[in-house]
């Protein structure tokens, strides 16, 4: 089929499409370079819905090209988006209506075949990149002969398989051929994996993809100067000569371990561009946009990708709006917080305030010594904020006159919001409420980062337990973004919509948990620890416990995770949830020897790779039942099925949806997961379990 009969057929599909128009105008060039024509990507909204390319977007951008193209009056053409945002990639909204291989197949030879018009036209052309670039709209600058980069862009990036996607239109076969393998891998694998690391514009100038960095103030104007130059021949543009070497394979070879590293082979998405990118090194642009029309068409009609867009909306959408939260109305405003503890993790919390809040933020403690402590570790985070140019000097004087600290808790008498960071000991959290409600402020919150105790249990001998709320952060809490919040038996509307307004504010995507022992999160990682632990105690090598459970593509095995969070407080958790359900929930006496032993790790790590602890193996006691890789596997993800189904059962949280966003965003579950319920599903085990599945057919699957 052509090119506008490609188009046809696809625009028939997007019915609901927000159409990105690709809007005209002539410029008369400064020192007499001749007219160009300016095309400015627009879909009528403001910032908060960038520009995006589906079927109806790509026919206007199409269009607008041939139009020019077809004028011998217009020298040139430029690329350009509304204020602050050039593009920001495909509108991935239309994926599931595409029911057939062809339908994939199509999408990427239409972005294939208007975007290579800048390229084979006849003209020169210069891409103005003013802002947000991600995905195809990176690639349609990526087209152009020329391209300038605003100063002030930020996010600059190929995210496309963190979601289970290749660039389709191009990226990987210009990316490398523009600035080489090795930084094309960074780009489109490394960065993408790496929790979706995006460019600044001064980075991509740096990296090549652009050619030269404007000012912000008048971006425009002087990229239309700029641009003049270059057609006037005063200005040459230089580009690097590329290896096509060794280097190029080294490259594609570290993005492959990356890859391993990331998704341990359970996601195709980042190897199918590794493959790409490996082909580019001898194919011509022919054969490298039909590559990625058939890498295109395979992964958009995967179940990985439908299960990724499934995370991508949950995180986009429903963490924007959670379901269960009060009124936003009801919220009191928070104009000063205490915190309770100055330990590492008040420190993270009372920088984290102070940060997204700038109010005054007041840290206690039962000694001196250890609030001076506190108080500088959150001054010399904000200090290495300043060294790193992430803050003004001005504002990182400011942000340390807010921290402050007292051994008094009289501090507190006037803070709206007071948050306990304590041990996990429930007697002693009980104490420090009883204590603190006779200098709060009647409204004032009280809340707690309790990690898996019963919140109605610390505010039942309160006289006003309808103030108390779970604020469940996730270490290191400034990088895990959720927030459980939870609500006790007798919590108010009114508190609860302040948790959720200062959730907001620190920029937490907030889910509303029911009261039960654990939440979520870390119930379900210690159902899913515990029946890895019991595996080993049964005679599972812990190396081969790890390895079993690869294939999923978790962000660590389980016994680096137990590292990662802590044998004691593993152990912790693990005591608590077995005394609220003995049934399902058990204590590794192994895991409890290695803990009484005072080690931190069942491993060693000799030139950064695990080894058994050889002290640790000595402690261990094992069976003589192994478990195979697929039987702990299967064992592992039936708990988690029939744990995830009595949770819902008993209302924990809305939805299954709520599950899998705080497994994404708690835990680090991959988006090609789409959390836990979806691979469930899909792999049988749900039904096989539960007699049901958690999600409609459809909603993370193909069918």
């Amino acid at each position: 089929m052509k090119l506008q009969e490609l188009i046809d057929s696809a625009v028939a599909l997007s019915d609901d499409e927000v159409v990105t128009f690709a809007h005209s105008r002539d410029v008369v060039l400064p020192g007499k370079a001749g007219t160009m024509a300016l095309i400015t990507l627009d879909n009528g909204h403001d910032h908060t819905k960038p520009n995006t390319f589906g079927p109806k977007g790509l026919a206007s951008l199409n269009t607008a090209i041939d139009a020019a193209l077809a004028r011998d009056d217009i020298a040139a053409i430029g690329v350009t988006g509304k204020p602050f945002i050039l593009a920001a990639g495909a509108d991935l909204t239309g994926v599931p209506k595409l029911t057939d291989r062809e339908q994939a197949l199509n999408l990427g030879r239409i972005g294939h075949g208007v975007m290579r018009k800048l390229v084979d036209g006849g003209k020169p052309s210069f891409a103005f990149v003013n802002g947000v670039s991600l995905g195809g709209g990176l690639e349609v600058a990526l087209h152009a002969t020329y391209r300038t980069v605003s100063a002030a862009a930020g996010v600059l990036a190929t995210p496309e398989v963190f979601l289970g996607l290749i660039p389709g239109w191009g990226g990987n076969f210009l990316l490398p051929n523009l600035i080489g393998a090795d930084k094309a891998v960074k780009v489109v694998v490394e960065n993408a994996l790496n929790q979706n690391k995006m460019l600044t514009g001064p980075e991509a100038v740096k990296f090549g993809i652009g050619d030269v960095l404007l000012d912000s103030a008048d971006f425009l104007e002087q990229s239309l100067s700029w641009a003049s130059k270059v057609l006037a021949g005063a200005i040459t543009v230089d580009r690097p000569v590329i290896d096509r070497g060794e280097a190029w394979d080294t490259a594609v070879a570290r993005g492959k371990g990356f890859a391993d590293l990331k998704v341990s082979g359970a996601a195709p998405a980042p190897y199918r561009a590794l493959e790409l990118i490996a082909a580019a090194k001898d194919n011509d642009r022919d054969r490298g946009f039909a590559a990625e029309d058939e890498a295109l068409a395979d992964l958009i009609m995967s179940e990985e990708l439908r299960s990724g867009l499934y995370a991508f909306d949950l995180v986009n959408k429903r963490a924007k709006r959670p379901a269960g939260a009060p009124d936003k109305s009801l919220a009191r405003p928070v104009t000063k917080v205490g915190v309770v503890g100055a330990g590492l993790m008040a420190g993270q919390l009372a920088l984290l305030f102070v940060r997204r809040l700038e109010v005054p933020v007041v840290l206690t403690d039962l000694d001196q010594e250890r609030v001076d402590r506190g108080v500088g570790y959150v001054h010399g985070e904000i200090d290495k904020l300043l060294g790193k140019g992430r803050i003004r000097p001005d504002k990182a004087n400011q942000l340390k006159a807010l921290v402050t600290g007292a051994v008094d808790r009289a501090v507190f008498a006037d803070a709206d919001f007071v948050i306990e960071a304590v041990f996990e000991e429930l007697q002693l959290k009980k104490t420090i409420f009883a204590d603190l409600e006779k200098i709060i402020r009647p409204d004032a919150i009280l809340a707690t980062n309790t990690s898996s105790l019963s919140v109605t249990e610390m505010a039942a001998d309160l006289e006003r337990p309808e103030r108390v709320v779970g604020f469940h952060f996730f270490n290191p809490v400034a990088v895990l973004p959720l927030l459980e919040i939870i609500r006790a038996d007798r919590t108010d509307d009114a508190s609860l919509a302040t948790a959720f307004a200062v959730g907001r504010t620190l920029k937490k995507s907030c889910v509303l948990v029911k009261d039960a022992p654990a939440f979520v999160v870390n119930r379900l990682l210690t159902r899913f620890l515990g029946e890895v632990s019991a595996a080993v105690d049964e005679g599972t090598p812990i190396p081969e416990a790890d390895k079993a459970l690869s294939a999923l593509g978790l962000p660590m095995p389980p016994f680096v995770l137990l590292q990662l969070v802590g044998l004691p407080v593993a152990l912790h958790v693990a005591e608590t949830m077995n005394r609220a359900y003995p049934e399902r929930f058990s204590v590794s006496e192994n895991l409890a020897k290695v803990v009484a032993a005072g080690k931190s790790s069942f491993y060693l790590w000799p030139e950064g790779k695990p080894v058994v602890d050889p002290e640790v193996a000595a402690l261990v006691t094992v069976g003589s039942t192994p478990s195979t890789p697929d039987e702990l596997r299967t064992r592992v993800l039936t708990a988690l099925a029939e744990e995830i189904r009595i949770m819902l059962d008993e209302g924990v949280v809305a939805e299954a949806q709520d599950i899998d966003l705080c497994l994404l965003l708690g835990a680090g579950w991959p988006f090609h997961l789409g959390g836990v319920t979806p691979y469930l599903d899909r792999s049988g085990i749900a039904e096989k379990v539960n007699g049901t599945r958690f999600l409609p057919k459809g909603t993370a699957s193909l069918t």
